[in-house]
């Protein structure tokens, strides 16, 4: 049973998915998605995939936003916590791995809390997934311990979707050595560039060069949007190119609509919401200009395509910066900043940027076998203790 909330972005959802894939193979699977449902995202037809009363947080973090038919956030989480328990019970399962608590999502606690205890009564092994940069709180020591209770009285592992030579998760959180459960590097998580499809391979053929910008879910990086839609006459004047705009599929209206009419009229530029095949567009772009989330990281890393990656800093989060300013550093990508984000000197940069050859990646990214590998290992321990 692998439980996931999405709040803002998509990225928990990908890599929690991407995770679920490498596991098909040797452990039934029923997928438990809390976020907003996103049209047409690819789940295997093998795993169940559960949607229960959805929960998404407003750009400031600062509001739960929930669905109309409740009251309250007390409302819908006492309904989600007997849907769980009800899951749980019926599923009878051997793991229940949760994404990201309680690193984080701490405000689902009371769901959480009577899952993970109902869980272990059962001797179902607990396990939390969480990514390589764990975000500050404002008290951190106080944080740091609750996370230490959390993780010492009820999980049995916990493995860390990172590389350690390039992210150790001691740079984030510092009391590592009090946590008494396995913990575990599993390399990163990242997507397998899938089979390309007539219809995106017939959108990607062509002798113009192609630049694709992307922001994850579309909650946020509208300035960046904005920027680029605003750079496309400036380019097409210096630069044969087209560029592809997926905004993500939670843009607000308003912005979809102001980008659509920026846009009316560019011969060099097409919008989109949203494409299961980002992958095979960034295999085929010369440029990629993007936010700097796990995710698209490791697509980016993957692929080796050239990009340009500008870091979300709202409500004081530091994690996508960290990460894009250590690539940077490794000459690997190219950070955009806030100041960057005037046409003609974005534009300057682009053009720049396309005549540099970017260093290639060394990291680990077999989180997905290493996680399968890990929780095999716990299942026969368990039956041979049994």
């Amino acid at each position: 049973m692998f439980y996931c909330q999405h709040l803002l972005g998509i990225g928990h959802l990908i890599r929690s998915m991407e995770i679920v894939k490498g596991l098909q193979k040797d452990f039934e699977i029923c997928f438990i998605n809390g976020g907003e449902v996103i049209e047409n995202f690819p789940v295997p037809p093998t795993v169940e995939m559960i949607n229960i009363p959805p929960i998404k947080t407003d750009p400031e973090f600062e509001k739960l936003l929930i669905p109309e038919q409740f009251e309250n956030v007390e409302e819908v989480l006492e309904t989600r916590k007997n849907q769980l328990l009800e899951i749980l019970e019926r599923l009878q399962a051997d793991i229940l791995m949760i994404e990201l608590f309680p690193f984080g999502r701490r405000r689902f606690s009371p769901e959480l809390i009577p899952l993970i205890e109902q869980a272990n009564k059962a001797g179902i092994k607990v396990v939390s997934s969480l990514r390589d940069i764990v975000v500050p709180k404002q008290n951190q020591a106080r944080h740091e311990e609750k996370v230490c209770k959390l993780i010492n009285k009820y999980f049995d592992m916990l493995l860390v979707h990172s590389d350690p030579n390039f992210i150790r998760l001691e740079e984030t959180f510092s009391r590592v050595n009090d946590l008494k459960s396995q913990v575990y590097y599993t390399g990163y998580v990242a997507q397998k560039v899938p089979e390309i499809d007539v219809e995106t391979m017939a959108k990607i053929n062509d002798k113009k060069p192609l630049i694709l910008v992307s922001v994850g879910g579309g909650r946020f990086g509208h300035k960046l949007l904005e920027c680029v839609v605003k750079t496309a006459p400036i380019l097409k004047q210096t630069l044969p190119h087209k560029i592809q705009m997926f905004t993500g599929p939670f843009i607000p209206e308003e912005i979809w609509v102001k980008l659509q009419d920026l846009a009316a009229g560019q011969s060099n530029i097409n919008i989109e919401r949203y494409t299961p095949n980002l992958l095979n567009y960034m295999e085929n772009a010369d440029l990629s200009i993007s936010m700097s989330g796990y995710n698209t990281t490791m697509n980016i890393l993957m692929t080796g395509v050239r990009a340009m990656m500008m870091a979300f800093t709202g409500n004081g989060d530091q994690e996508q910066t960290m990460r894009v300013q250590k690539l940077e550093q490794m000459e690997i990508v190219k950070m955009i900043h806030s100041e960057d984000l005037e046409p003609e000197k974005f534009a300057a940069k682009i053009v720049n940027y396309l005549q540099f050859q970017p260093a290639i990646s060394k990291l680990d990214f077999n989180g997905v076998e290493k996680t399968a590998e890990y929780l095999q290992n716990l299942c026969i321990k368990t039956e041979y203790v049994a």
